[in-house]
């Protein structure tokens, strides 16, 4: 599938994916997101840092839905960052709007670049699901209806996530456990990057990493239903990357949401405002049965 996606000629890949230039308030809404999230890991009952794995950054939050049902659907997120800075506790402030509504939400932490490589990474992701199907009961959501969710390098997380072998990783584990995706301005193709001084350096996108950790280039298992969207506002890199990856899945894309007025930062407030196209659609995914 390399020669399916030729890089377009004459683009200036550090600038189109350089987000903090694009947006002027970018450090002041990152430390916005992290205030929030600390309010709402304050209050919002839930179950905080549970470990997953045996490294110090394998830990997931899970906030149960307020209805206590035990069919809740399953929200699992995965933060952005380039693989290389934020955290889970940056993000607390997804969860709340989803609770509300019924589905119990885990937002996951894992290993940041250069000290940890991308493949790791991947496989931090892959084990989280892993380990919340596993103690579904003991957590009391549906096993059944986890969907997969993600933003930016969260975004490829979680498209890698829909492209596991599951069996492969334990015979304990179904084709496909996840029930549906949401991909918000996904890393799909991970060859533009290595054209990016400052992200080639810490995560050294090799031909070998390209082919098997870019979404894009890889089938999805199982057919689950998968969503995304891309702000307006963004850059045609960002606009390119959404579009590669539902033209490389075409049976299981369901829909590109149409998000015009939103950037790269503005996108992920949008996933958690209930009054916005983004969320409705998510959360219709998300309550749908499969």
């Amino acid at each position: 599938m390399s020669e399916r996606w030729p890089l377009p000629p004459g683009i200036d890949f550090a600038r189109e994916y350089d987000v903090a230039a694009g947006i002027p308030a970018f450090a002041a809404i990152l430390s916005t997101w992290k205030t929030h999230a600390g309010i709402v890991r304050a209050r919002l009952p839930g179950q905080l840092d549970l470990a997953y794995g045996t490294a110090v950054t394998e830990r997931l939050d899970f906030f149960p839905a307020a209805t206590g049902a035990e069919a809740a659907p399953l929200l699992v997120f995965f933060h952005g960052g380039f693989w290389r800075r934020l955290d889970k506790d940056d993000f607390s402030w997804i969860a709340p709007p989803y609770v509300a509504r019924g589905v119990s939400v885990a937002i996951v932490n894992y290993g940041l670049a250069p000290a940890t490589p991308l493949e790791t990474i991947v496989d931090q992701c892959r084990r989280s699901i892993a380990w919340l199907y596993r103690h579904a009961d003991r957590l009391g959501f549906d096993r059944r209806r986890i969907v997969v969710a993600g933003h930016s390098a969260g975004g490829h997380l979680a498209g890698m996530a829909l492209t596991t072998d599951w069996p492969a990783i334990a015979d304990d584990l179904p084709e496909q456990p996840l029930a549906g995706g949401i991909l918000l301005s996904p890393l799909a193709d991970l060859a533009p990057l290595a054209r990016v001084p400052v992200y080639h350096a810490d995560l050294n996108f090799t031909p070998q990493r390209i082919a098997t950790l870019s979404p894009a280039r890889l089938q999805a298992i199982g057919g689950a239903p998968v969503i995304g969207a891309v702000g307006g506002r963004e850059s045609s890199e960002f606009k390119r990357q959404l579009a590669m990856q539902a033209a490389a899945w075409p049976a299981s894309w369901k829909a590109t949401v149409d998000m015009p007025d939103d950037d790269h930062l503005s996108l992920c407030d949008a996933f958690a405002e209930p009054t916005t196209a983004l969320f409705k659609t998510s959360l219709k995914l998300l309550l749908d049965r499969q």
